[in-house]
């Protein structure tokens, strides 16, 4: 796959990137920890501590607090109340749906690589207007290795007929900074998102956008 852009394929985080998931999963952060009496963080501190999954999510709770836990257990708690709650206040990031349309309509591949479950994932999509608008969804115990590794993301190139070298990584966190680091592939930091445009800038992405458009206009400008 060729064309006049300078990327063939963009692939996108989830979490923070696409999607503002954050109040439902603090409030499934809440429902696991509860029954253990540990106080739950606040939405503010659940910010700091997602990006790498939900069992990354629990060990980070329990060392925040400074108890020891049954982190299966916990973990498996904190599925079962998302799976049934995954998108009760989950919303697009604004511009996020356009973007998606004028990539698409300029012929370049979207597609979603993330940490969450792939199945949960791919539920919260369809659930809030996006399913079906990407190449694939591809989440954590879809048989790849977890960000950063690039294995997942060399897939998706592929899939997509290109190179990494005409592939880009919009994403929030430090992983899909790393992610793109290993691919080869330009990484476009979403400083919409959970992390902090400081610590993004650390990463040494391609391009830093503070909104969704800003990365649209980079990813098609670039090259011309």
């Amino acid at each position: 796959m060729t064309s006049q852009n300078a990327f063939d394929l963009v692939i996108f985080d989830l979490d923070g990137t696409l999607v503002d998931t954050l109040p439902d999963i603090a409030a499934a952060l809440a429902a696991a920890l509860e029954p253990t009496g540990i106080a739950a963080p606040e939405l503010a501190v659940v910010k700091t501590l997602v990006g790498d999954g939900g069992r990354e999510l629990i060990r980070r709770a329990l060392a925040r607090a400074h108890v020891d836990g049954d982190v299966d257990a916990l973990h498996a708690a904190f599925l079962a109340y998302y799976r049934v709650h995954v998108s009760e206040r989950s919303t697009v990031f604004d511009g996020v749906a356009d973007v998606l349309t004028t990539l698409t309509a300029a012929g370049i591949s979207v597609a979603v690589l993330t940490n969450k479950l792939g199945a949960i994932a791919r539920q919260l999509l369809d659930d809030v207007g996006l399913g079906g608008r990407f190449l694939r969804v591809v989440g954590d115990g879809d048989g790849f290795p977890r960000k950063p590794d690039p294995t997942a993301a060399r897939a998706l190139v592929a899939e997509a007929g290109t190179s990494a070298a005409r592939t880009a990584l919009v994403g929030d966190g430090l992983p899909d900074m790393r992610t793109a680091h290993a691919l080869g592939a330009a990484g476009i930091a979403a400083a919409w998102g959970y992390t902090t445009a400081e610590g993004l800038a650390a990463e040494a992405p391609a391009h830093l956008a503070r909104t969704p458009a800003e990365a649209a206009r980079f990813l098609l400008a670039k090259g011309r």
